[in-house]
């Protein structure tokens, strides 16, 4: 998309994470003519990294935010029917014990406020269990002074994929995405109003003016950064913090549902979360300092989870050897007013803000996940408001974010079978694509599954698995150069396929697979597959860079290590 960027905008997005890919979506869909660009790829920061849940977030009850819940367990309602593939339910379980901080009829009541606020609209209606429940529903948990456990429902997400999709939606409607596409300078004119950017493309250097009517900061835990390019250093309207999750077998720490704990020093909230062969754990909350690609989890972080899952697992111990993988990110919070660290990183509060610079810069900063379609149509109405002021009125078209599905959702069933759009897969790729690859690609893939299936059939090359036993197939590697906007081996193993975090070598043995088959597609040379094999065991190494905490090394980061077009 890089040759796209030319002409005019009407909207320049900076940031091609969930909120970025947001605004793009809905600007688009509005009939405006749309850019974003993106230093890295899609989702590669915080929308790649989170807990990979829509929810309501039960625990801001506590701290009395019930807009901000009403606000996310509507949106989780309205995600569910934009991307039904994407979007599951997803039982929590919250065991409560003897002498917990808040009583059994406390959290129950709780749970009533909570899906009183959903509109009696949750994905299934919560119920509350006894401890013989409990030891039936998810044995695993233990039942030492156990008084009982809510269980209710939000949802999970694949969260890179739900942004990858709504840039995908965005760009079907006109916008123009660009990735390995980082702005160095903001250009102005006369009177100091913004009214472009200059971007480098990180693949081959080439600088590029890309002239906008209105750029928008959505660069999450680079908004100051970003800011500061413009107006230099001022205030700052972030408070990160960091949180990190680790990944075991599902048959170390079997869990049918999420279960709530609170950890047992310093009782902050956390969940264990099953993921189809997987378990995952998090999150940690501490406030960060430093450059938010440069983060990743440290040992005492492991530990931290580590002893959290102990001590609700006690017939399923962890050590550090059962952890596959981790994943750290920032979350870009709004730094509380005169605000001097004394607020537990805990009860930053996950509201958004919009701000718009003397310069014009528009910033959208804070936020959540669950609610980033609505923070991306609040972000667009302001651009429009800008442009306006100075245009006049403008005619354009309602977005309907809300109501268009995403593209693996076109075509879905009314009744939401997922098992009848594996099989639509499983007949469009027969006999060549096993009932495990079918339903890995439905579920992923949606609808749109039955396509990769299908140039499966006709090219049976591609049905070879990336990993002996995995499902992912070298058509995803096709589907995600041709389809998806990956341009590096790292794109592919990390944020389409997420073998980075699955697979139990974290698919290091797939990387030469993948990049012989990119450099058939993207034309590379024998010096760019091995550039590309190296900066992905780099990456893997970085993951794992809490074990070297433990002989002293270190690694960098991902974002470190740009690779070239070459």
């Amino acid at each position: 998309m890089w040759d796209a960027l030319t002409g005019r905008f009407d909207l320049l997005v900076v940031g091609a994470g969930i909120t970025g890919a947001g605004i793009a979506r809905d600007a688009a869909r509005r009939g405006l003519r749309v850019a974003c660009v993106d230093m890295n790829d899609v989702a590669f920061g915080t929308s790649s990294r989170s807990s990979k849940l829509i929810h309501g977030g039960l625990r801001y009850l506590e701290q009395y935010e019930f807009s901000l819940v009403f606000e996310s367990v509507s949106e989780r309602r309205i995600l569910q029917d934009m991307a039904p593939h994407l979007v599951n339910p997803l039982g929590f379980l919250f065991p409560v014990y003897k002498g917990a901080r808040k009583p059994l009829w406390m959290i129950n009541t709780g749970i009533k406020l909570y899906e009183g606020l959903s509109l009696f609209r949750s994905p299934k209606r919560p119920r509350s269990l006894k401890p013989a429940d409990v030891a039936e529903v998810e044995p695993a948990v233990k039942r030492d002074g156990l008084k009982g456990a809510p269980l209710y429902y939000d949802c999970a997400t694949d969260d890179a994929r739900l942004t990858l999709e709504t840039v995908l939606d965005a760009s079907e409607n006109g916008a123009v995405v660009a990735t390995w596409a980082k702005v160095t300078s903001f250009i102005k004119d006369e009177s100091g109003r913004i009214h472009g950017v200059v971007v480098k493309d990180q693949l081959d250097g080439e600088l590029r003016e890309v002239h906008a009517r209105a750029v928008i900061n959505a660069t999450g835990p680079w908004t100051d950064a970003t800011i500061a390019m413009s107006a230099g250093p001022s205030a700052s309207l972030l408070r990160p913090t960091k949180g990190i999750h680790v990944v075991v077998r599902h048959d170390v720490l079997p869990l049918s549902n999420a279960v709530v704990c609170f950890h047992p020093t310093d009782k902050r909230v956390l969940f264990a979360i099953p993921w189809g062969d997987r378990t995952y754990l998090g999150t940690t909350d501490t406030d960060f300092e430093g450059d938010p690609a440069e983060v990743h989890a440290t040992l005492e972080d492991v530990d931290y989870l580590i002893d959290a899952a102990n001590s609700y697992f006690p017939d399923h111990q962890l050590a550090r050897g059962d952890v596959i993988s981790t994943w750290a990110g920032i979350r870009p919070l709004m730094a509380p007013p005169e605000d001097n660290g004394d607020v537990n990183e805990s009860k930053v509060s996950r509201e958004h803000a919009i701000v718009v610079s003397q310069d014009g810069l528009v910033t959208i900063a804070g936020g959540k996940l669950t609610t980033y379609r609505r923070m991306a149509a609040e972000v667009v109405d302001t651009a429009v408001r800008l442009l306006e002021m100075t245009d006049g009125p403008m005619e354009l078209e309602p977005a309907r974010t809300d109501k268009v599905p995403l593209p693996g959702a076109r075509g879905w069933p009314a009744d939401d079978d997922h098992a009848r759009v594996a099989d639509e897969v499983s007949k469009a790729g027969h006999p060549y694509v096993p009932d495990d690859v079918a339903a890995y690609l439905a579920d992923t893939y949606g609808t749109r599954g039955a396509d990769l299936a299908r140039a499966i059939e006709k090219e049976h090359a591609l049905g070879a698995r990336l990993v002996e036993g995995r499902p992912e197939v070298m058509a995803v590697v096709d589907w995600a150069v041709r389809e998806e906007l990956a341009a590096t081996v790292c794109d592919v193993m990390v944020r389409r396929t997420q073998l980075f975090y699955r697979d139990v070598d974290q698919g290091l043995g797939a990387a030469p697979k993948v990049a012989d088959r990119m450099a058939a597609l993207l034309g590379w040379d024998e010096a760019r597959k091995a550039r590309e094999i190296a900066l992905y065991e780099q990456v893997v190494a970085a993951s794992r860079g809490w074990r070297a905490e433990l002989d002293g090394t270190q690694d960098k980061s991902e974002a470190s290590r740009v690779p070239s077009r070459a």
